[in-house]
């Protein structure tokens, strides 16, 4: 166990060994942090939150105690992220699991095995990524979505209340509905982050049913690029430069 300068840590959260706590970092009651486990500095870890539990898969090994290191492939959660209470956290079992820099994880989340979650991410509550899941940078994840494992959430992507994902949801989209479905680009989310009105008029092309095929513009072609290297079941495979 290592724990960084100035952290708060509640005497009743159960901190395991090869957990790695960065600086500035609060963890509420009643949290449960096992190793391999490694939070960045300044994070905020609410009241009753699991971090680290073995991947729910049948035959996975499960520790005797909450103290020893699982024997899986850990858990990376980057600075300055917090996750409300009652989230949780589930070691990877191929790939280490991870949750990005500057993410919003609101309460009862449930993140799983071998999910890898980018930056400035918000995931709404309730909401739950299966097995494997890759969530692009700056998504913001609707309350109570579900996500199959093994599905691709784009760059910048809006899912709406309830969102059942099924399928791969490309960068910057406005996703809803059960099964999801393709309602177009999400404009505002693109032009809050700082995206040039141009290339948030060109993704709206693209996604808008009658118009003439577009391309992805140069500035967000690395976006779509990440997506399409991981996507195999996708909703909308937009036109490339």
């Amino acid at each position: 166990m290592s724990i960084g300068q100035n952290c708060h840590i509640h005497p009743t959260a159960v901190i395991g060994d090869a957990v790695v706590i960065g600086d500035d970092v609060t963890v509420g009651p009643h949290a449960v942090l096992t190793g391999p486990l490694t939070i960045g500095d300044r994070c905020w870890i609410g009241a009753g939150a699991v971090l680290g539990a073995p991947p729910e898969i049948l035959g996975a090994a499960h520790p005797a105690s909450w103290s020893e290191p699982a024997p899986h492939r850990g858990i990376v959660i980057g600075a300055d992220t917090t996750i409300r209470e009652l989230s949780t956290v589930h070691q990877g079992s191929e790939r280490v699991t991870t949750v990005g820099a500057g993410c919003f994880v609101m309460n009862r989340v449930a993140i799983e095995h071998d999910v890898q979650v980018g930056d400035r991410c918000v995931v709404s509550a309730g909401s739950t990524f299966a097995g494997h899941v890759s969530v692009g940078d700056g998504a913001n994840i609707g309350m109570h979505t579900v996500v199959h494992q093994r599905r691709v959430v784009g760059a910048g992507v809006v899912t709406g209340m309830g969102t059942v994902v099924v399928k791969d949801v490309p960068p910057f989209a406005k996703a809803f509905g059960n099964p999801v479905e393709l309602r177009g680009a999400n404009t505002i989310g693109m032009s809050r982050s700082g995206i040039a009105e141009s290339d948030v008029a060109a993704v709206a092309q693209l996604y808008t049913p009658g118009m003439s095929a577009g391309t992805v513009p140069d500035a967000l072609a690395t976006a779509f690029d990440w997506w399409r290297e991981r996507a195999a079941k996708p909703l909308a495979f937009p036109a490339t430069a």
